[in-house]
């Protein structure tokens, strides 16, 4: 591979700019997979997809295929899918299960659930070798680190890095909210996962998760007949379905949105939203506040549900929005193609009807066949056509400059459509690629 002297990286991302090669060029996007997957902590599973022993998970991280899985001391451990032997993956990316042991499909090879070898088949053809199973060979690897929170599974495939909470900073605000929606602070995965090919780079999707810029444009083509059929509806004294509620906000101004407000935080992490945002509307309903109070009490619980960010992001690869219990993850697979995943969340404890909300928004705004996402889906295609074209070769970040910017370290805020989240997003992308 053709690297990129280091010293072009920093002539890639200037103050209020991009050059467009960040997202089409091939080799850029292979030292991103190293880099910024390969150091970052990554989003990889949720505690409640592994209930027991045994249970595990198959994912990636960038490039890299790992298992999750719950060893018999209730630790998570985390490897990678590859057979020590031959390289098989153990499992298919995506599968879950449980089962006492790992056993490769290839020729046998058994592994405990913490990735230790118990079996090799045949194993006194290997006397003389290097091969047994108290060599390092034959274990599966590890991952560089692993951390629980609230259970949310991290990992990072680097040994070496930032201590989580170091990593998380003030974000860790958005993932408890998360999780204090719930009147018994426990959350489980639930109602399964879209998994949708998008044919775009990884980044427009970050980008685009807290853009504010593009809801009233990219939408109108479901925002103006929702409003039109919800005005035809008042006509005959007919209240607005569930289901438009969820579009109208979508068409807000540009003042709505700036209202909304965003943070940028170090690492690239991002908010969109505090008080007000898409979902601020949203009815409670009676039964689920008595159950908040009786968990928290009136003030603790009014304060847990009055926050209402649109979007958070733990760069570089998950999107949080806790006020529909939703998490969507980011798996690179090209420069121009990429997986997305929305994981549906259920408050344990609260009434079954939040739950469906969840779902019915999920199948509106995330689903490719839904009312919103597929707008988004064109958006990203196009981007990344529209970046092919060689006669300019910036990407406009320039948005409500703050001169307060910079390698401080600091948490910023500013209007909901600012560009100020997207450059913090490319001065930590910059930090990444800088540092082998």
């Amino acid at each position: 591979m053709n690297e990129l002297p280091l010293l072009t990286y920093s002539d890639l991302v200037q103050s209020d700019r991009v050059h467009r090669s960040v997202y089409t060029d091939p080799r850029i996007f292979e030292m991103e997979m190293d880099r910024v997957f390969g150091s970052a902590w990554l989003y990889l599973a949720h505690e409640s997809q592994l209930p027991g022993v045994g249970s595990f998970y198959a994912t990636r991280m960038g490039r890299e295929p790992v298992i999750v899985m719950r060893h018999s001391d209730q630790s998570i451990q985390v490897v990678v899918n590859r057979c020590a032997h031959k390289g098989m993956q153990l499992v298919a990316d995506g599968e879950s299960g449980q089962r006492p042991a790992l056993r490769c499909g290839y020729h046998g090879w058994i592994y405990d659930t913490d990735g230790r070898v118990k079996a090799i088949p045949a194993e006194k053809g290997y006397q003389g070798s290097a091969i047994s199973r108290a060599c390092s060979d034959a274990q599966l690897r590890k991952i560089g680190a692993v951390h629980s929170y609230r259970g949310f599974v991290f990992g990072r495939l680097s040994a070496t890095g930032p201590d989580f909470f170091e990593w998380l900073g003030p974000m860790q605000s958005s993932l408890d909210n998360m999780v204090d929606r719930s009147p018994t602070a426990a959350i489980e995965v639930a109602g399964g996962v879209i998994r949708y090919l998008h044919y775009a780079n990884w980044k427009f999707f970050v980008e685009n998760t807290l853009d504010a810029l593009h809801p009233m444009v990219v939408h109108q083509s479901v925002t103006r007949p929702g409003s039109l059929l919800t005005s035809e509806l008042a006509d005959h004294g007919i209240e607005q379905p569930a289901d438009l509620s969820m579009i109208a906000p979508f068409g807000g101004s540009y003042g709505f949105y700036d209202e909304m407000g965003q943070r940028a935080v170090p690492f690239g992490h991002g908010d969109l939203g505090e008080k007000t945002s898409l979902h601020s509307g949203y009815s409670t309903g009676d039964e689920y506040f008595r159950a908040m109070v009786a968990r928290y009490g009136d003030t603790e619980a009014k304060r847990i549900l009055g926050v209402s960010r649109n979007n958070s992001v733990l760069y570089p690869s998950v999107m949080f929005k806790a006020p529909v219990s939703l998490v969507r993850v980011i798996k690179p697979v090209a420069v121009n193609r990429t997986v997305l995943e929305t994981w549906h969340f259920r408050l344990v404890g609260a009434p079954e009807e939040l739950f469906k909300r969840t779902i019915r928004y999920s199948t509106i705004v995330n689903s490719p066949a839904g009312a919103v996402g597929p707008d988004d889906h064109e958006a990203y295609r196009r981007l990344q056509s529209g970046l092919e074209a060689h006669q300019s070769n910036w990407v406009l970040l320039a948005r409500y400059p703050d001169k307060s910017e910079g390698d401080s370290g600091a948490t910023l805020v500013g209007p909901g459509t600012s560009d100020l989240v997207h450059r913090n997003y490319y001065r930590a992308w910059l930090r990444y690629m800088a540092n082998p």
